[in-house]
């Protein structure tokens, strides 16, 4: 049924039920995985001369932190003998980034986590993942 599974990580415990989910049904339907993990911009507009951490700092630990959660995706699908792909891409809103993405791997189903690191922020169902559910057009499955 399912042929091409977009997976969104942000390396939280919920996401990792998540990402076990996701695994399972590419297993199940001989589906490919797509693994992203959406960077945080740097916050230009807190430039100062007081400035904690220099730009490429914050973009070096970025890249480090994103690469880390798209490699335990990675080696949890070569485990099970699911093809996996890993991205990470910087964006402002982390829906728009995996719609983007969903659409760029020809995605039928993202399999994510009801909230992440922001889930405070949202009562239900994270910010993130409630305007994915507003904007995709094709299924997705939220992980509790």
């Amino acid at each position: 049924m399912f042929k091409r599974i977009v997976i969104p990580t942000d390396g939280s415990e919920i996401t990792n039920k998540a990402v076990t989910t996701a695994i399972e049904m590419a297993k199940a339907h001989g589906a490919q995985l797509f693994a992203i993990s959406v960077k945080e911009p740097f916050p230009y507009s807190a430039v100062s001369e007081m400035q904690p951490t220099p730009p490429q700092e914050f973009f070096d630990a970025q890249e480090r932190i994103a690469g880390g959660r798209i490699k335990a995706v990675l080696a949890a699908a070569q485990a099970a003998g699911v093809p996996c792909e890993g991205h990470s891409v910087e964006a402002l809103h982390a829906w728009e980034a995996i719609i983007d993405h969903v659409k760029d791997k020809q995605a039928d189903l993202v399999v994510m986590a009801s909230h992440g690191r922001r889930g405070v922020q949202a009562l239900l169902l994270g910010s993130e993942t409630q305007k994915l559910l507003t904007h995709s057009t094709i299924p997705v499955l939220v992980v509790r």
